[in-house]
């Protein structure tokens, strides 16, 4: 179906309630199954979880109503977060937002009290329970963290070519294991709705960043319960995965903020090193992990200009994204790269105001490193204000010495787009949408069609070396990593959209290269090319060739018991990347559902669905919703899955959930 009408006016709301609280810049009542942990909730239950519905006499209502609703109500339409997840947000984190974060200049016009109202109103001042993590320490023969074996997951694309690829030694299981699992255990953590980050695994410590928690995780994963090692602290909400490298013969832990400030970490201890602001403009964001190499740290930088600027208040566009080299030992600068010159006025847009620019190019994807070749490679996303560089919505080839582009590849030229611009989304017999003066010109292609996957550079077995892209118009590319030049394109996909398409990533296990193409609910011109782009949908590629070799799409799983745990039980998306352990190919769902496919045929070989109510290792309550992002690891014969993703009107949660092989 096209968009309905409710949603499509949810794209008009007000310039204070518009992508707020974690929204993607440029870029969901059951016992416990089997396996699960039967450990009662403990007295901290009533402080993990969200005030109570209806609290329609605190002051803040009127100030939510006001300033918030129209998005926050809309939040397919809008990209927010809905009322359901902030409700179970910290009220730091909400306040954080409002004070220092991405909504501080949605909420100007607010007074200090006024925020600390609404986010009163949404979670409560009381501060959520942690008392968990000193129970769940580990003891002391279990404390000591071991680093001596080689990394599993050092990063984003688990080696530094970004194929997210584990062999059968690597993770402990096989591909026949895969029509065998069962959970083993869930872990909750209070008062959290976004599982985002992807843990790094060495040997059997996990390191997983919490987003809402503001902490980092180092968890034991030896034995048949997990236990704490350490806990790091961060004075900000953390929003990349974690890396892992070796620095000057140091074992660091690397993560970036919502602020664009890089932490290291000492893996060994849990102590902080340094932090690092690599923001580039008041409104930079740290969306992508960093990738440690030859101890220096590299970093990619996003920007959220997209979501400010469709109103006419706003003196639009004068930011970009890019990438910065950190020295590893300290945190100093070294270089950064600008895909375009700094913005300037440009022409009068009819008010006596200008239009600024080039602007844009932001990049929320994880870089990849050919050391061989001396690069990194990155995407880059939609242009924000003309003119639109030749490196918007690109493959960039990056010096590692000094950050100059050695070349591009543009797929979408000419895509100029802010949020609540897009004509196209208006559903037949709809008011015409009211266009700001911001809003891209008419020679705008206006599809947002980003790299947000991660590159990968893939051998092939006669030796061939590929880059591999996956973008959000829903084709997958091939690139000659010495010159930038088209190998194959493949289209079979659709359309793709703003939030369709490929988002997160893609894998490669030496001869297929696996896409999952998102279902963007409401986000389509038209039934027909909806049509066209199968909700929740996998793709297995010939590496070589791009001729699809097999796909899978999902159906809606709206049974009456179901529909009464989702806010929407028809976002089947595959927004997350793709996990490929040895020959299975392990995929999340915008809804929720956990699959793992054999990666030469397609066959399913396990369905789980992880959004409801687990009991939990650490008695805090917790519940699973959208499978999102990359949160699919595995290692010690386990598969490791994080579960919620409050964006989208997708269903928030807050488990980390390890399944095993039955009996083992």
């Amino acid at each position: 179906m096209t968009m309905s009408l409710r949603s499509w006016l949810g794209l008009t709301c007000s310039a204070a309630a518009l992508l707020v609280l974690g929204c993607a810049s440029s870029g969901r009542q059951e016992s416990a199954p089997a396996g699960a942990s039967s450990a009662p909730a403990t007295s901290q239950a009533a402080s993990a979880g969200s005030p109570p519905a209806g609290n329609d006499a605190h002051p803040g209502k009127a100030i939510y109503d006001r300033v918030c609703a129209a998005c926050h109500n809309n939040p397919e339409a809008t990209r927010s977060p809905g009322l359901d997840a902030l409700r179970k947000m910290r009220f730091s984190n909400i306040n954080h937002a409002l004070v220092e974060g991405k909504m501080k200049l949605q909420a100007a016009s607010l007074s200090d009290a006024e925020k600390r109202s609404v986010a009163d109103y949404l979670a409560g001042a009381e501060q959520a329970n942690d008392a968990w993590i000193a129970k769940m320490m580990c003891p002391a023969d279990r404390r000591a963290v071991d680093l001596s074996a080689a990394a599993n997951v050092s990063g984003f694309g688990f080696d530094p070519h970004n194929h997210r690829h584990l062999t059968q030694a690597q993770a402990g299981l096989k591909t026949a294991d895969f029509a065998n699992l069962e959970l083993a255990w869930a872990l909750a953590f209070p008062r959290a709705t976004m599982m985002r980050a992807q843990p790094a695994v060495v040997g059997n410590t996990l390191f997983l960043p919490v987003a809402e928690t503001l902490q980092v995780y180092a968890i034991d994963i030896s034995q048949r319960e997990p236990c704490l090692k350490w806990v790091y602290n961060s004075a900000s909400p953390l929003r990349s995965g974690a890396a892992y490298g070796e620095i000057a013969g140091r074992k660091v832990i690397v993560v970036n903020d919502a602020g664009a400030t890089v932490h290291a970490i000492d893996a060994l201890t849990g102590a902080g090193l340094w932090t690092q602001s690599v923001r580039l403009f008041p409104i930079s964001i740290g969306t992508g992990t960093p990738i440690i190499h030859d101890d220096r740290v590299y970093v990619p930088i996003s920007q959220y200009e997209i979501s400010l600027a469709h109103v006419d208040s706003f003196e639009c566009c004068k930011t970009h994204g890019g990438v910065t080299a950190l020295d590893g030992r300290t945190g100093e600068k070294l270089w950064t790269m600008h895909p375009m010159p700094d913005a300037k006025p440009v022409r009068d847009r009819g008010d006596g105001k200008m239009i600024w620019g080039p602007s844009g190019a932001p990049i929320w994807n994880s870089p990849a490193i050919d050391a061989k070749r001396g690069l990194l490679y990155v995407g880059t996303g939609e242009a924000t204000s003309e003119p639109a560089t030749e490196t918007t919505d690109a493959i960039l080839a990056v010096d590692l010495k000094d950050g100059s582009i050695r070349w591009s590849f543009q797929a979408t030229a000419n895509d100029i787009y802010l949020s609540g611009c897009d004509t196209s989304t208006v559903p037949p017999g709809a008011p015409p949408l009211k266009l700001g003066l911001n809003c891209p010109p008419p020679y705008s292609v206006n599809r947002d069609v980003d790299f947000g996957a991660s590159v990968i550079l893939g051998k092939l077995k006669d030796g061939r070396e590929i880059l591999f892209a996956g973008q959000k118009s829903g084709t997958v590319w091939a690139l000659n990593p010495d010159t930038g030049k088209l190998i194959w394109r493949q289209d079979a996909f659709g359309p793709g959209s703003s939030l369709g398409g490929i988002h997160w990533g893609i894998a490669f296990d030496g001869e297929r290269v696996y896409a999952p193409i998102n279902y963007a609910h409401g986000f389509y011109p038209s039934p027909e090319a909806q049509h066209k782009e199968k909700p929740g949908s996998l793709y297995g590629i010939d590496a070589g060739t791009g001729k699809v070799l097999w796909s899978f799409a999902a159906e809606p799983d709206c049974s009456a018991e179901r529909q009464t745990r989702l806010r929407t039980c028809e976002n089947v998306g595959f927004s997350g990347a793709p996990t490929v352990i040895d020959g299975a190919v392990a995929q999340g769902a915008n809804d929720g559902y956990l699959r793992v496919f054999d990666g030469k045929s397609g066959a399913t070989l396990f369905k789980y669905d992880t959004a409801k109510k687990f009991s939990t290792v650490n008695g805090v309550p917790g519940e699973g919703g959208a499978i999102d992002n990359a949160t699919i690891v595995a290692a010690n014969g386990q598969l490791f899955v994080s579960s919620g993703y409050g964006m989208f009107g997708q269903p928030p949660g807050n488990v980390l959930l390890a399944f095993r092989p039955k009996g083992r």
